[in-house]
């Protein structure tokens, strides 16, 4: 029985992981992506639940069974934010116009448009960052260092398409594959 407890444990700590990419994949559109983590996934819970359901129902068993998905998704969402799969924009809110801080965005290669509007009690100034997910936390830390009472808002955008950054991404895409050729 205890062997059967740390089965059931490890192939939950395999399980939600995989189940938490493949609905990230599926929701990212990545169709390949999310049917291979699928299989796995399918595979994986099959072998798992008979594992539970095989002859006597322990409460041992079944308790180990929970305990091992709430971990497996914790270990799930660890796993997706460091691979931070996708874009992020930022809309970044200020009181004033801060070219030092765009400046130094759009030297670190981040495209920045600004837009001036009207608040509330006077003129504000809204910047708007495209940038992949795995980078958001650097522009998140320039803001609060050069702006530290910034609003900001982030969201992942489904589709896009030209701007800045497709152009930076097929530049150093070719580039990457010239140096890959010779």
């Amino acid at each position: 029985m205890l062997l059967n407890i740390f089965l059931i444990f490890a192939l939950q700590l395999l399980y939600v992981p995989v189940l938490t990419l493949r609905t990230i994949f599926l929701v990212k559109n990545m169709s390949v992506a999310a049917s291979t983590f699928g299989t796995l996934e399918a595979l994986i819970y099959v072998f798992g639940l008979s594992l539970v359901f095989s002859g006597h129902q322990s409460i041992a068993e079944m308790v180990v069974y929970a305990v091992g998905f709430g971990v497996g998704l914790y270990i799930g969402t660890r796993i997706e934010s460091k691979l931070a799969i996708g874009y992020t924009c930022l809309v970044v809110n200020l009181m004033e116009m801060n070219k030092e801080l765009i400046a130094l965005l759009r030297n670190k290669g981040f495209g920045v448009t600004v837009f001036e509007g009207m608040g509330r009690d006077s003129k504000r100034f809204q910047l708007e960052i495209l940038t992949k997910r795995n980078r958001e936390n650097e522009v998140m830390d320039l803001i609060e260092e050069y702006e530290p009472r910034a609003f900001i808002i982030s969201y992942e955008p489904r589709k896009f398409k030209g701007g800045y950054l497709i152009k930076a991404m097929k530049k150093h895409w070719k580039k990457s594959n010239t140096v890959k050729q010779m």
